[in-house]
């Protein structure tokens, strides 16, 4: 495919907000691609080049891509800066600066691979080569592409939809529906690589699809937990039961593999060491590689692997917390998060030591166990598991009744942790899902919420008084509308950071601010913020209750009262907390069980 036809796609798609006239635009344009451009194309109208977790980026910023501008079109600096400030758009700047130049109509894969040789520049120098080909591509470019070129490497192309939309267009290329969705969603969730499940798909079918099985190296996602009120209505709902203690750190999926991980793009991405060694390989919730973060995990893994001589592949899913190896306690979540950095790594890894407690096993020696029984999992996980400083085995204990679950509860609860996950003996399980397999068990916050709700930054207000040396006196958080694809406001929050919290709040949207609403955003007009921000910054939030709303969109008017910030999360902003979930917990709240 020429790089004309692409960009007339992507014009298309620049102008419709319509979901299934979304779809359909993907849907024509995944059908006219040939096998071996599917897949850079799906990465592409995502403006990027590989799914996260291959740690593929450009690491250029706005005035860099000025800079490139400026080479490309033997202009100014300032001249170039000025013209920015007057679009507020890097794509309509690079347009106004080109004039009416036509300019090459490369392929699709032949752009994708000067975009990919430009990201993968490393070394000394290696910015300055990074301007230089990039101001190539933006002089002999065709004309339609330019103003996407110039988005792409800042990560600012937002064409308003994500990887789920792609799925319902890959099922609308067969069918003309999004029957097919289902199925291959569930191959999505144990190979999030949105360009490998195009390409099978486009070649192999449904069939080829449904061939598609866990590996290390390549994320699954997280299963997740449902809520209940109380200790009752979970036995209620699970009958006997596995319970294990909630650590308020943060998900980690371990990946190992006594085989040495294949280069992908030419650039090692999975590995901690040399390509000789075993496959040790971690990642976050979000499915990006953390591996370099965590040496000290990192060790634990490999220490597994040689006391443990039958081990040979393993994914495990676990939580990391901070722990003082003096006091013998578990450190706050605030402590324990200063460990996701990327300087001062071996500084920070020996204040704030990590343990990472292994509740899951999703693949063993070769072998997926994604549809086997927790209890086998349970019993796979303890072989493997022999004794380590770093990786822990899960306490657990089997229950049978409201009174001894509550037990279980209060001792957790004693330890400083958050409460309980119950667990079915015989569930499955099921990636990227959130269902009553697993429920949480939490301790009261005197709230009438069985849950916090993790909520989206949409935007924010210039503060007033006191806040006007932050720059920032509220912001706007919304849930996810999987169903739409859409973020809808729930709340409006002034009250409860504090300084460091509002200056830490101002520099984050800042880092993300667009110059207009997102196209996924739905907003009352008397809502709308000062400065709006991209869907990226996810924080957790408490609330007494929630209640109608007029001006609020999320499912149908309901809002947060007395919200205010227990943290930030490190999550996709499509993990947030949905509208079907605020629905659900509304009816807990309303009624003490779900309608």
């Amino acid at each position: 495919m020429k790089i004309t036809k692409f960009s007339h796609y992507l014009d298309k798609l620049e102008k419709t907000t319509l979901r299934n006239e979304i779809t359909a635009i993907l849907a024509d344009l995944l059908k006219k691609s040939s096998p071996e451009e599917i897949d850079k194309i799906c990465y592409l109208v995502l403006g990027e080049l590989a799914p996260s977790f291959r740690g593929i980026e450009f690491n250029l910023e706005e005035k860099m891509v000025l800079r490139s501008l400026s080479l490309a079109f033997n202009l100014p600096p300032e001249k170039v800066t000025e013209k920015f400030k007057e679009t507020g758009d890097l794509g309509e700047t690079a347009l106004a600066l080109r004039g009416k130049t036509k300019g090459k109509d490369f392929s699709v894969q032949e752009i994708y691979h000067h975009l990919l040789e430009i990201a993968l520049e490393e070394g000394e120098g290696s910015q300055e080569r990074k301007l230089r080909k990039l101001a190539f591509l933006f002089k002999e470019v065709d004309k339609s592409f330019l103003k996407y070129l110039a988005r792409i490497p800042v990560g600012k192309l937002r064409l308003g939809f994500s990887e789920i939309t792609i799925l319902d267009a890959l099922s609308w290329m067969k069918t003309q529906d999004k029957s097919l969705r289902p199925k291959i969603e569930r191959a999505f969730n144990i190979a999030a690589d949105i360009g490998l499940i195009a390409k099978v798909f486009k070649t192999k079918g449904l069939r080829g699809i449904e061939k598609i099985q866990a590996k290390p190296g390549t994320p699954i996602l997280a299963a997740r937990a449902e809520r209940l009120p109380t200790a009752e209505k979970i036995m209620e709902k699970l009958g006997t039961c596995f319970a294990e203690p909630k650590f308020d750190g943060f998900r980690v999926q371990i990946h190992i593999d006594r085989r040495p991980p294949e280069k992908t793009f030419q650039k090692q991405t999975t590995l901690l060491g040399s390509s000789s060694e075993p496959l040790v390989a971690i990642f976050s919730r979000n499915l990006e590689n953390i591996t370099d973060m965590f040496p000290d995990v990192v060790k634990g893994a490999r220490a597994l692997l040689q006391k443990n001589s039958s081990l040979q592949s393993a994914i495990l899913d676990g939580e990391a917390i901070g722990y003082n190896p003096k006091t013998k306690k578990f450190l706050p979540f605030q402590k324990t998060v200063q460990r996701k950095r990327k300087y001062d790594i071996g500084r920070v890894s020996k204040e704030v030591p990590l343990l990472v407690f292994v509740f899951d096993i999703l693949f063993h020696n070769g072998k997926t166990l994604l549809k086997e029984p927790f209890s086998k999992r349970r019993k796979i996980l303890e072989k493997v598991l022999v004794a380590n400083p770093v990786l822990k085995l899960t306490p657990q204990k089997k229950v049978s009744s409201a009174q001894e679950l509550k037990k279980e509860f209060q001792k957790a609860i004693k330890q400083g942790l958050e409460g309980l996950v119950c667990k079915k003996i015989n569930a499955v399980y099921q990636a990227g899902a959130r269902n009553f397999n697993w429920v949480k068990y939490k301790k009261s916050m005197e709230s009438k919420l069985v849950d916090t709700i993790d909520c989206v930054v949409m935007g924010y207000y210039r503060g007033r008084g006191k806040r006007a040396g932050f720059g920032i006196g509220a912001f706007l958080v919304g849930i996810y509308n999987p169903q739409k694809e859409t973020f809808d406001t729930i709340a409006k929050i002034g009250t409860g950071l504090s300084d460091k919290q509002w200056q830490q709040m101002r520099k984050k949207c800042d880092q993300v601010k667009v110059s207009e609403k997102p196209k996924s955003y739905r907003v009352n007009k008397n809502l709308a913020p000062d400065v709006w921000c991209r869907p990226q910054i996810v924080v957790e939030i408490q609330a007494d209750e929630i209640t109608k709303s007029p001006i609020h969109t999320a499912a149908g008017g309901l809002a947060l009262r007395f919200p205010r910030l227990k943290r930030f999360r490190d999550k996709l902003p499509e993990d947030a907390t949905t509208t079907k979930e605020v629905l659900e917990m509304y009816q807990i709240q309303t009624n003490g069980s779900r309608s």
